[in-house]
């Protein structure tokens, strides 16, 4: 039995109350029964259909619960199964979130306590951050490179564009200003339906082949976007994270930690309520018997903002064989702030992220451009 699994079962019993869908506690027990009666691809199948069940509207909580007992037992059973590749990359996941975990001996098939040691000495012999930026990775997708590997995305769901928003939608990283402006002159489906055609085929880095490499492994980085980086009612794709990870991938790790004040290098006051324009704006109103009054009310310990919980800076890290071959650093850090009347996960545009930035988007300009992947 999972050690640590307890806590994630009294989760899963509260869901059968709290998630609309009654059917996920049911399942995700349907599963667990399977794979200790060793019917590992029924418990496989079983994963699917709650992978799917979690992914319904309503079910944002659900799911984030589900993640790690997803990658697990996914894990195990690819791993009872004989396949390694599969179990290294759900246990990796699973190892995200418990990377302290352990599994009795006597309840599993050696071949599952061999993948899971095999799969957290992997995780180990990744590079360590430093201590101030260790890695805190977003609560609903463990590793992001991880989690990355084991995503499949629902290529049913996967419009084929053609229509006047295509321009619009992710496929702006890829677009030169000519291409753009040359889509936007087109009036009439079949014409906009041979650009899109166009469009992929120059980037196809095997015309040779029947597939399109750099098209189906930038629709999964959009897919994988849209499905964790959503913000309010903007699709993850098209935030400022979302760009990046269509542009270069998932980084080497993520980390996240409060915002100080003084953090915030755009505002020499540092996360105040009110800008240094706001406070010089009402002085120039003010009496002389009311610039107390203003300066105490419009600066001082009153003035900042010391929630942890709405103000945080988010790293992105990349080393250097993740970034595009015209970039000569040997890291980048992208950095996100979210602070209150600032944004949510707002990019820090410095020198160094606008040049990453825009030697990826050359590259996948570029016609004939490798997969991305491997810039």
């Amino acid at each position: 039995m999972l050690r640590r699994s307890v806590p994630l079962s009294l989760a899963l019993l509260t869901l059968a109350v709290a998630a609309s869908a009654a059917t996920l506690p049911s399942l995700f027990y349907k599963a667990k029964e399977q794979f200790r009666l060793a019917d590992y691809a029924g418990s496989l199948k079983t994963l699917d259909a709650l992978e799917a069940e979690a992914e319904r509207p309503g079910n944002e909580a659900a799911r984030a619960q589900l993640a790690p007992s997803l990658a697990f037992y996914r894990g195990v059973c690819y791993a009872a199964l004989g396949n390694h590749d599969g179990a290294m990359t759900n246990l990796e996941t699973y190892l995200a979130y418990q990377p302290n975990a352990t599994i009795d001996p006597s309840l599993y098939p050696k071949r599952v306590i061999a993948a899971l040691e095999d799969a957290r000495k992997a995780v180990r012999e990744q590079k360590t951050p430093t201590a101030e930026s260790q890695p805190q990775a977003p609560a609903d997708t463990g590793s992001f490179a991880a989690s990355y590997r084991a995503f499949r995305p629902d290529r049913t769901q996967q419009a084929d564009g053609a229509d006047e928003a295509w321009a619009d939608g992710p496929v702006r990283y890829l677009l030169t200003g000519q291409q753009r402006a040359d889509y936007e002159r087109l009036s009439d489906l079949p014409s906009r339906s041979t650009f899109v055609v166009e469009f992929w085929k120059a980037h196809d880095p095997s015309p040779e082949t029947p597939e399109n490499e750099f098209r189906e492994e930038f629709e999964k980085r959009v897919a994988f976007a849209d499905s964790r980086l959503a913000q309010n009612e903007t699709r993850g794709s098209l935030t400022d994270r979302g760009m990046l990870f269509v542009l270069l991938g998932p980084p080497t790790w993520v980390g996240r930690k409060p915002l100080a004040v003084g953090d915030d290098t755009a505002d020499p006051n540092g996360m105040s309520r009110h800008s240094s324009f706001e406070a010089g704006a009402a002085l120039k109103g003010a009496g002389s018997s009311q610039v107390a009054a203003v300066l105490a009310s419009m600066s001082g310990p009153a003035n900042t903002l010391p929630e942890s919980e709405t103000s945080w800076r988010e790293v992105w890290h990349y080393r250097r064989e993740l970034l595009p071959k015209a970039v000569s650093y040997q890291q980048v850090d992208f950095e996100f702030v979210t602070k209150r009347g600032y944004g949510r996960n707002v990019l820090q545009r410095d020198d160094q992220a606008l040049t990453t930035l825009e030697a990826a988007k050359s590259a996948d300009r570029a016609v004939g451009s490798a997969d991305p992947s491997k810039k």
